[in-house]
């Protein structure tokens, strides 16, 4: 157990249950790499999450590729001694060192989930060469709030980060969010399952979760000044047109009109994303939100890649 008085920015409840870790830039990467292949999918997931949340789309992509999730610096199971919150340039020059030192080698394809996928971009802008195809799952957009009502971007202006997630958390909190962890990862295995959850409900990785993207402003500016650079690859982007119970959660007291104006909007901005690419398109996947998407319906993601891929058509 853990000692509930301890620093609860560098507590952790259970261990990662299996992986390597590699040393990048000063700093350990926690990773997980399963299939085989000549080309790599690189999973890169969002905020607040590592790369085990990604772990139903790794085992179905794993069957007809080589497949890599990994916890960024600073977040999950890899070191803590990273400082949050990073820039775009930052944490695409880790990601382009990480690969180096585990020894893959490009084209990969790049599957990134929310805060993921402006990771994705900024990384295929910086290195085309490295990039065959990018798989976009909810991604973040340096033009998300164009597209979305006043009155919910007033709302996530009023945010206060700092007054989120205190050191100390009623019980009765994290039982609910130790639920909704429990829910969306039904179909993962206990070992997996059970350290994930311990986890994500602990304040450490709360907190950290809210401070790796607390600079998505000044991360959207980033990606402008590349954005005319990101290669015109294959891509899909995947857009969650359920509200699951994470976003209820967060949206307590809004508006049934306001969410359903959030998900109109992104799916204009989806599509215009997917326009912007020769072989672009944009699939709408129903029955999940923004966070479950990636954990219950992987035959999605998978779907997706598994179009991207070369070696899945021969």
């Amino acid at each position: 157990m853990t000692d509930q008085t301890a620093d609860p920015d560098t507590t952790m409840q259970m261990p990662a249950p299996f992986g390597e870790r590699y040393q990048v830039n000063g700093h350990g990467l926690q990773t997980y790499r399963t299939g085989e292949g000549d080309a790599t999918v690189v999973l890169l997931p969002g905020g607040g999450s590592v790369g085990l949340d990604m772990w139903r789309v790794q085992e179905g992509i794993a069957q007809f590729a080589t497949v890599l999730n990994y916890d960024r610096g600073g977040t999950g199971w890899s070191s803590r001694e990273v400082k949050l919150p990073r820039g775009l340039r930052e944490v695409t020059d880790e990601m382009h060192e990480l690969l180096r030192v585990a020894d893959i080698t490009g084209p990969c394809i790049l599957v990134g989930h929310s805060l993921g996928g402006l990771y994705a971009r900024y990384f295929a802008a910086r290195h085309p060469e490295q990039v065959a195809g990018l798989v976009l799952v909810e991604p973040g957009h340096e033009d998300f709030r164009k597209y979305m009502p006043k009155e919910l971007t007033d709302l996530w202006d009023s945010f206060d980060p700092d007054s989120v997630v205190p050191g100390e958390i009623p019980q009765e909190i994290r039982d609910f969010y130790r639920g909704l962890f429990q829910d969306a990862m039904a179909d993962f295995p206990d070992e997996i399952r059970e350290p994930l959850v311990a986890n994500h409900v602990h304040p450490g990785w709360l907190r950290i979760g809210i401070q790796e993207a607390s600079n998505v402003k000044a991360l959207g500016e980033e990606m402008r000044s590349v954005a005319d650079r990101v290669p015109d690859v294959p891509t899909v982007i995947l857009t969650a047109t359920g509200i699951d119970a994470f976003k209820r959660a967060v949206s307590t007291g809004m508006l049934e009109e306001l969410l359903a104006a959030e998900t109109a909007g992104k799916l204009r901005l989806y599509d215009e994303v997917a326009a912007s690419f020769s072989q672009g398109e944009n699939r709408q996947v129903e029955g999940v939100g923004h966070v479950t998407l990636v954990m219950q319906r992987p035959d999605a993601v998978v779907e997706a890649v598994r179009d991207l891929h070369p070696a899945s058509h021969r």
